[in-house]
């Protein structure tokens, strides 16, 4: 005679409890007016109606100007010149592109853009980088007062600094070295800015202690934990940083026309600025000239733009 035990079926869970947890599980609704809100007549349609309207207004105001450079290169310089301008050009030309390039020595303003901007971004790091790593783990005396000062500097206007800058790289102190129409004309004034020392300071405070703690346990120096362990860890704000001063450099144009008064020295946006002064560039030309220097930059932030915003906001590190 066998005896069979019955297993006892599991228990279902309350639907009171499960529906519970589904709730907590969606993820909450990324709106300006709560669900509650919406849900009441009429309004979610006039809301997305109003946002779908704005979005595309805002997409229409900065990109129109892009659309009306492009647009303008691929027309005709008769066309151009109409009083009425058009908003579709009648003939595409896009061999104005080439022509341009040719014509205007687009190449070797741009190589020169490329050199001046690789330098600024390589002496911006550098020299960032170590004031902040200074400033944050290494307590100077003082340190408080000199980044008081420093952050004193982002109050000034830039055109204030002009002069200032300009007779220094003219007679520089102490050295007594003329820097016009070199490239440590636009290094060395870029590299300090006060805005990175600051970004990067606020983000290695945030580096907790007991890492460089058991660097140095482990023998490790200042310089072995700034290579070894805060700039592994400062990637996010660092590629932040390089953007800032990458477009920063391309895009610059009154230090590099007071500075550069070679020609064949300047960087693309002065060349292109003389060249439309003469006269004896036609419209269209420029425009794809405008049109070739823009794209790099572009090209670039939209690559990068996650990284600027994630990097803006680092703080916390995660375990």
């Amino acid at each position: 005679m066998t005896l069979t035990t019955a297993r006892p079926a599991p228990a279902a869970a309350p639907p009171a409890r499960a529906k519970a947890r589904r709730v907590r599980r969606e993820p909450a609704a990324r709106t300006l007016i709560s669900e509650a809100d919406l849900n009441r007549g009429h309004r979610r349609i006039v809301y997305w109606t109003v946002l779908a309207g704005l979005a595309v207004l805002f997409v229409l105001i900065f990109l129109f100007p892009l659309y009306w450079m492009v647009t303008g290169a691929m027309k005709a310089p008769a066309e151009l010149a109409e009083p009425v301008p058009t908003l579709v050009p009648r003939e595409w030309h896009p061999e104005t592109f080439a022509t341009a390039w040719e014509r205007l020595d687009l190449g070797r303003f741009l190589l020169n853009t490329t050199f001046y901007t690789a330098g600024v971004w390589l002496f911006t790091l550098v020299v960032d980088v170590a004031a902040a790593y200074a400033l944050s783990r290494l307590r100077p005396v003082l340190g408080k007062l000199v980044l008081g000062l420093i952050l004193a500097s982002l109050m000034l206007p830039a055109d204030a600094l002009l002069v200032p800058k300009y007779l220094a790289v003219v007679d520089v102190p102490i050295l007594g070295v003329n820097l016009v129409d070199s490239p440590w004309a636009l290094w060395l004034p870029a590299a300090a800015n006060a805005f990175n020392i600051y970004v990067l300071k606020r983000f290695f405070d945030r580096i907790p202690g007991e890492l460089l703690e058991a660097a140095a346990i482990d023998g490790a120096g200042r310089f072995r934990m700034l290579w070894s362990i805060v700039l592994p860890l400062s990637r996010p704000v660092l590629s932040v940083v390089s953007i800032f001063a990458i477009i920063g450099a391309w895009k610059d144009f009154l230090w590099p026309l007071l500075v550069l008064r070679d020609p064949q020295a300047q960087t693309l946006s002065v060349a292109l600025s003389r060249l439309a002064f003469t006269g004896f560039v036609p419209q269209n030309e420029m425009f794809a000239a405008l049109a070739i220097a823009s794209f790099p930059v572009i090209i670039i932030f939209m690559i990068f733009q996650r990284g600027i915003l994630s990097g803006l906001s680092a703080g916390a590190l995660k375990g």
